[in-house]
């Protein structure tokens, strides 16, 4: 068997700086390098330890980390509207033009880093890192989520675990920030939806820092097969009680329900609830249960599976 191939992929921004000796001035390569020492120095006083070696090596390697991401961003935001560009001009008729020439992507970033300089790179790659900190990790929520040391330390363990880039060894902090971003705004999209079914609760809005938001999601769900429409986001034992035996009684069609729940839930919130109500039409054990001879007690521990801390279990 032959051995597989490993491609070298350094941290962009050592990847741009090789090519100074090709591309850039004596005067780009020690303005960049005074430039990336300053934001290193300050990196060490604000995330690291300035008075220490090992302070300063591990500022460095953030340095070159969120330089990096930053310059990743830059990049594919100028190949977004490149390829936009040509899309709105595709169809034009053919002129003499000057043929432009695509730069590789390593010689790109340094021509932009000479431009617009390390410092707006790092604006950039930080701001990624910020605003990826700032998105919820989980769809159970507390209101420590919301409290600024917490925030804090939140923010700077995700920029050490994404940027802590060694110069000389491959760097994945790009590919993991787009898969890390993509993974939050799911979570996001279903927090944002569970908030908003709380706050059309039919019973009056559901005010509470903590949040499950696939309980929350589960409860409106599984509520709305009685029918009429009423959006149901918390609920306690008693409740519970009195929609089991109405179900029981009346036999509704829980298609029919779901379709009225779907008629008030705004556009931003259907492929969510869409697809949270396929899921248990095929496997919710309180919907398969709940016609059949099963046990208040047994179906009640089951909705605290799907609920959990949004069913009060208990009688006030």
């Amino acid at each position: 068997m032959l051995p597989a191939l490993v491609v070298e992929q350094l941290p962009l921004l050592i990847r741009a700086m090789r090519k100074l000796p090709q591309m850039g001035q004596d005067d780009d390569a020690e303005g960049l390098a005074e430039e990336l020492a300053g934001i290193t120095a300050m990196v060490a006083e604000k995330f690291t330890n300035d008075r220490t070696a090992e302070g300063i090596g591990r500022a460095l390697l953030l340095t070159v980390g969120v330089v990096s991401l930053g310059l990743e961003q830059e990049a594919a935001q100028a190949a977004a509207q490149d390829a936009a560009y040509d899309d709105l001009f595709d169809d034009e008729d053919d002129e003499e033009e000057e043929e432009e020439v695509d730069l590789a992507p390593d010689a790109a970033a340094l021509v932009w880093l000479i431009e617009h300089g390390a410092e707006q790179a790092f604006q950039t790659g930080f701001r990624l890192v910020r605003d990826l900190a700032a998105l919820p990790e989980d769809t159970l929520v507390s209101e420590y989520d919301n409290d600024p040391v917490y925030s804090a330390r939140r923010m700077k363990d995700l920029l050490v675990d994404l940027c802590s880039a060694e110069p000389t060894e491959n760097w994945t902090g790009w590919d993991r920030y787009r898969q890390e971003l993509k993974q939050r705004k799911g979570v996001q999209a279903i927090v944002r939806a569970a908030n908003w079914l709380r706050r059309h609760h039919s019973d009056g809005p559901v005010v509470d820092p903590d949040l499950n938001a696939e309980g929350v999601i589960a409860m409106a769900i599984i509520f709305a097969v009685e029918g009429g429409g009423r959006i149901v986001a918390r609920a306690g034992q008693k409740e519970f009680e009195r929609f089991v035996k109405s179900v029981r009684k009346n036999k509704p069609d829980f298609e029919a329900g779901w379709k009225q729940l779907l008629e008030k839930i705004p556009a931003q919130h259907q492929e969510i609830m869409v697809d949270r109500i396929a899921t248990y039409r095929e496997s919710c054990t309180v919907l398969q249960k709940i016609g059949t001879r099963a046990a208040m007690k047994t179906l009640l521990g089951e909705m605290e599976n799907y609920a959990g801390s949004e069913l009060d279990a208990e009688y006030p």
